[in-house]
Parts: C-alpha cells; structure tokens; sequence
C-alpha cells in the first residue's frame, strides 16, 4: 500500500511541519505557487506595493479578484508581464541588418 504522503502536493509536504525546514526556507516557497497573493506577487516582481497598485488599477497587468477584494496573480501571467517589450542584442540586431541588406 503506498505512502499517503506519495499522494500530497509536493509543496503543501515542504511547507508541513514534518520536514521543519527553516522559516526563511518556508517564506520563499511561494515561487513554486501557481497562483499569487498581491503581496507575493510584489515580491515576486520586485515592484513595491504602490508601484504594482498603478499597474493593477490603470490595467497594465492581469488580475484575478474572485471576492471583489483581494487581488490574486497567475505565475505565468507575471512572467509573461515581466518579458514583454524585448530587447534585441547588438549582434541579432546586425544579423537582421545583415539579412536585410542581402535581401
């Protein structure tokens, strides 16, 4: 008969009592969440509080409120948010230059 434990969510068995992993550990596991609280998700971006409000409210970046009050992050939306507007390095800007030339 396999271990209920086999069966739990890998981060919910990190963040149980059993493994008394250190609290700052513990503190950063939400990285691993797919989905995030505001404050995690200012964290997560590396934006204050106030900054990721003005994006959240002129509708910069996707939120979820379920409840009308607290606002929740997918990760990947984030990470997505985060990588937009790329900038091109030096050599595949002369790449394309150079394909654009021969063309």
């Amino acid at each position: 008969m396999p271990c209920a434990r086999i069966c739990l969510n890998p981060i919910s068995l990190i963040m149980s009592k059993d493994l008394s992993l250190p609290k700052n550990i513990t503190d950063q596991l939400y990285f691993l969440k797919p989905i995030l609280t505001f404050e995690e998700a200012c964290k997560y971006a590396g934006l204050s509080k106030s900054y990721m409000y003005q994006h959240t409210s002129n509708g910069n970046i996707p939120f979820y409120k379920p409840e009308g009050r607290k606002i929740y992050f997918k990760t990947r939306e984030l990470e997505s948010w985060m990588l937009r507007n790329r900038s091109a390095s030096k050599e595949e800007i002369r790449s394309k230059a150079a394909k654009h030339s021969l063309a």
